[in-house]
């Protein structure tokens, strides 16, 4: 059993299950949803890519580490995609799949309720890897012995390989590390089956059948602290499943190209642009595809960070020649935030601005009749639509949803790529490295990272100087990319300092910076204590109305990555 999932935060490229899938090159009504909105229930998978000749599929069980398992069979250059469980064999059967993964999840295998694994998956005739829960449902399903173990395993754990290690562990380090997480363990392994190691709190904690072409590890592979995992995928990949390399992101602009000019013909098309990789992407994607037929919409409400309603104009405009809006809302913004304190309120307002400004400029566009979304398929994933209904538009950077009036048909040209594989499609279509690498940014902007207080414009250039400093640093060391997210941090509080033989009462700073792979969870950054001076000594020597900076050291959980 594996711990139950951690809840990201509501970031751009955080997880957001607020829309259903849709096969891409369909044109579907938009209807728009709320932030909050609870999404459809049930989920169907998305219209494999041309350029995809062999698939993985991976059974979600519920485990908090799914997604991760098809991205890391992505870049083993095989195409894979993330299903439920609960998805019937016979569409399974139909998509011939080269292998199928069984994904970890929280449930006990021998509770009422559990997830049960339908033993016609296993006689499909494609080899199976059961991971975590997923080789506990296996052996249970197939006459093995699945308990509670005397004391749970989380976080890195010894393994010993048996034997030779047979053919999944054949050839790797007799003693070696691996990541697990689970409180239940297989105690013997199913007829027929060999075990090929253990740990000490797992008998069984890796088990094969090779004349049925079934395997089990208890631990996970998928993950960076297990140092053999991407060896052990790959073998199952190649050597087991017989699959070749032959996926990459790029390969799919051409298709999606064909595909978006196909979907829209010679209609007019409306892109909402935010600053972020995804959105930009997708413009740029649907504007290889259909040129002057694409407008992109910038609404800047003021609360972006220094120079970047200018770098996404000139990136635009300038450079790829698209033809670009440029709302400059700031002051209906601010009056519209006069005196509000409490966060989600901000959020609420200006998610609701926002849209009102879209409306506004998309009933300009009278002939648009499609609206560019940068939907990911982690999006895809996490809705839990059927795609039979309409299209959920996803709450514009995350900051609200677009009017049930706005009736526009979705071009979401992103939709089969998680993130990392949009920056490679983005580097492929000459996108400038600040955007390409840009790291997440909240939907309500510098609004939720003035904390405790109203939003002005004085906090807000004062946030702004101080964030500008800090990203200016941080790249000038070199550590921009390793980092999930840095950012300052404005508490509406003051404190006394003193500065040039006086007494100050000023704002005080925090400099929050993480690491993480998916927003999922995340850790503290240890940057360096010179970096950390020369930052601080900047932003109180240069930003009027700021006499501290703090460094926030806690990690995801118990915090979040933002503050509000």
């Amino acid at each position: 059993m594996t711990e139950p999932t951690l809840a990201p935060d509501q970031e751009e490229g955080a997880i957001r299950p607020d829309r259903q899938p849709e096969v891409p090159g369909a044109s579907t009504a938009a209807r728009a949803v709320t932030e909050g909105e609870p999404a459809s229930p049930a989920a169907a998978a998305v219209e494999p890519p041309e350029s995809a000749r062999e698939e993985v599929l991976v059974l979600d069980f519920g485990g908090q580490y799914s997604q991760l398992i098809a991205r890391r069979i992505r870049e083993c250059g095989v195409y894979a995609e993330l299903l439920p469980y609960s998805t019937p064999v016979d569409r399974i059967a139909a998509r011939s799949p080269r292998a199928l993964v069984l994904s970890g999840g929280p449930a006990s295998v021998y509770a009422e309720g559990a997830p049960a694994l339908p033993t016609e998956l296993l006689e499909l005739g494609v080899p199976v890897l059961g991971i975590c829960y997923g080789m506990q449902a296996m052996a249970h399903a197939l006459g093995g012995r699945v308990e509670a173990a005397e004391a749970g395993e989380f976080g890195r754990t010894r393994l010993e390989v048996a034997g030779d290690g047979g053919r999944l562990l054949g050839g790797l380090p007799t003693e070696q590390q691996c990541w697990m997480s689970h409180r239940d363990c297989v105690r013997e392994a199913p007829p027929g089956f060999v075990a090929l190691a253990a740990s000490p709190g797992s008998p069984v904690a890796a088990c094969e059948s090779v004349e049925r072409g079934l395997y089990g590890i208890q631990f996970h592979p998928e993950v960076v602290h297990t140092p053999y995992g991407t060896q052990i995928l790959e073998r199952f990949l190649r050597e087991i499943a017989g699959c070749e390399e032959r996926w990459s992101p790029a390969s799919v602009i051409d298709e999606q190209v064909e595909r978006i000019r196909a979907q829209v013909g010679d209609a007019e098309v409306i892109c909402g642009l935010s600053g972020g990789v995804d959105s930009a992407t997708a413009a740029a994607l649907v504007h290889r595809a259909v040129g002057d037929q694409l407008t992109c919409v910038l609404v800047d409400h003021g609360l972006m960070r220094k120079n970047e309603a200018e770098q996404v104009v000139h990136a635009f405009r300038d450079e790829l020649g698209v033809k670009l809006v440029h709302v400059d809302a700031q002051d209906r913004f601010l009056a519209r935030l006069a005196g509000v304190t409490e966060p989600e309120a901000k959020r609420k307002i200006i998610g609701e601005e926002f849209i009102r400004v879209f409306e506004e400029e998309a009933r300009k566009l009278k002939d648009a009749s499609f609206l560019v979304q940068g939907t990911l398929y982690s999006d895809v994933i996490e809705s839990g639509g059927d795609g039979n209904g309409a299209a959920t538009i996803k709450s514009h950077h995350n900051v609200g949803g677009l009017p049930e009036d706005l009736d526009f048909d979705l071009v979401e040209p992103l939709r089969l790529l998680f993130k990392d594989e949009v920056r490679a499609v983005a580097t492929e279509l000459g996108l400038p490295d600040r955007i390409v690498w840009r790291q997440p940014f909240p939907g309500p902007g510098l609004g939720i990272r003035i904390v405790g207080g109203e939003v002005t414009r004085e906090r807000l250039d004062i946030l702004r100087e101080a964030d500008a400093i800090l990203q200016e640093e941080i790249r000038a060391a070199g550590l921009y990319r390793e980092l999930w997210q840095s950012f300052c941090v404005l508490p509406v509080v003051r404190s006394v300092g003193v500065q040039g033989d006086g007494r100050t009462y000023a704002y005080p700073i925090v400099i929050r910076a993480v690491t993480s792979e998916d927003a999922m969870t995340a850790d503290w950054a240890r940057l360096p204590y010179d970096l950390l001076e020369r930052v601080s000594n900047r932003i109180i020597n240069e930003v009027q109305g700021v006499n501290r900076v703090a460094l926030d050291i806690s990690s995801k959980p118990p915090a979040t990555i933002e503050w509000e």
